[in-house]
């Protein structure tokens, strides 16, 4: 028997509709805050993410699905989605549109070669949004009440916001000479990515999962103690806005996201729901005021988020959240004799041209059998067709909630089965 393979999921009937319920959540509320939908590719240039996401990550380093194709290009299957983002970005010229900054969301599958686990899949879906154009720390709050305002919207109350800033260049610039001699005497304790990363990308070394409880990380230079003026000035902004929506958060120093495209403002969003797991993170996100540059684009500032659907769904089961989803079937046909079976089909389709939902049986099940399917679909009304009603022009509706029952004529049912349903 073939199987899935290994890091996949199917998601099922009974399952899906959590999926379908999340999504729509998070377009309405795109919807209030004026993000637009995009759709990229699933698989892009490799090169985009090498240089969008950063040579020194795991996710380039590690993660990827490359692949050539038949004309011998490097592709890879999208780990991410802010860097597709940008590249359309810059591709169909959006710097130009008249109303900025350009606003956008995405929903889909992502790929990354990693160890499964709870929650976390080879191939897994993201809901994201990009803010592109604005350098204004307004927008930098916004995103992230936009985050938070989804969370709150599905019932969750165990989140909590961690920030922090990653500085300018100018204070990066300095806070990477202070890792470097932090780190550097001993360098060689540390294993093989972190002694790659210290030149070429140090701050990555405090993201390291290997060696994150050895005795350097607690001592390490704070990226806080080295911000100048201007990025002092930008955070203090993002938490001021924050307090002013009554955003609750905690800054945490040690904060470093996993792509090297991000400055200034850096935010997680974690489940502090007990038995969750040990990887607490939902949400991650920031400001990557270089990266459209990184994709030849003009400079542009932007930041965005994205968080696992995957993930969201396991907060909520960790919190007992049942999502309010219910199958909605407004009339079940019930059936009974040959004749009566054959007009069934014309007036089910009836009915769904109506704009009902609605259904009927295919296994030529006796009548008490076609009343549990209606009940267990929890059908609002069953249309009672046997072959008396039929001769007579007529046809039984039974409200499944009260019992009542009423007859209508089958020659004007739709209008009447409308006025009855509303």
């Amino acid at each position: 028997m073939v199987k899935i393979p290994r890091g996949t999921q199917d998601i099922l009937p009974g399952t899906v509709e959590k999926w379908q319920y999340i999504e729509e959540k998070a377009k309405e509320l795109c919807q209030r805050f004026q993000y637009q939908e995009i759709r990229t590719p699933i698989f892009e240039h490799a090169e985009l993410f090498l240089r969008g996401v950063g040579d020194t990550t795991d996710i380039v380093q590690k993660e990827m699905y490359v692949f050539k194709d038949r004309g011998e290009r490097d592709l890879a299957l999208r780990p991410e989605g802010t860097a597709a983002v940008v590249r359309a970005f810059v591709e169909h010229k959006m710097f130009g549109y008249a109303n900025q900054p350009v606003k956008l969301f995405y929903t889909g599958p992502m790929f990354r070669y990693e160890r499964p686990q709870a929650g976390r899949y080879r191939q897994f879906v993201q809901f994201g949004v990009e803010a592109l154009g604005s350098e204004d720390p307004a927008i930098d709050a916004e995103v992230i009440g936009l985050a938070m305002n989804l969370y709150e919207t599905l019932g969750l109350k165990k989140v909590k916001l961690v920030i922090n800033s990653l500085g300018d260049s100018e204070s990066r610039s300095a806070h990477r000479e202070a890792l470097v001699a932090h780190f550097q005497p001993r360098i060689g304790e540390f294993c093989a990515d972190c002694q790659n990363r210290l030149e070429k990308n140090p701050l990555r070394i405090l993201d390291c999962k290997k060696d994150r409880h050895h005795e350097l990380m607690n001592t390490a230079p704070s990226i806080i103690d080295y911000l100048n003026s201007e990025s002092t000035l930008y955070f203090g902004k993002v938490q001021q806005y924050l307090q002013r929506m009554n955003i609750p958060f905690t800054v945490d120093a040690t904060l470093v996201r996993g792509l090297d495209y991000y400055n200034h403002t850096a935010f997680e969003i974690m489940s502090e729901a007990e038995g969750f797991g040990a990887i607490t993170t939902l949400c991650g996100g920031g400001r990557y005021n270089g990266l459209v540059e990184m994709i030849d684009g003009p400079s542009t500032p932007g930041i965005g988020f994205a968080l696992s659907i995957e993930r969201l769904i396991s907060a909520l089961e960790a919190e007992n959240i049942e999502l309010p989803i219910k199958q909605k079937v407004d009339c079940y046909v019930v059936s009974l004799g040959d004749s009566a079976r054959e007009y069934s089909v014309k007036l089910l389709h009836q009915l769904r041209q109506a704009g009902f939902a609605a259904d009927k049986d295919y296994l030529n099940r006796k009548a008490k059998a076609q009343f549990k399917t209606a009940d267990r679909i929890n059908a609002r009304f069953v249309a009672i067709l046997g072959e008396d009603e039929l001769q007579n022009g007529k046809v039984k509706v039974k409200n499944m909630e009260n019992g009542e029952q009423v007859e209508l004529e089958l020659a004007q049912f739709i209008q009447q089965f409308s006025e009855l349903s509303q």
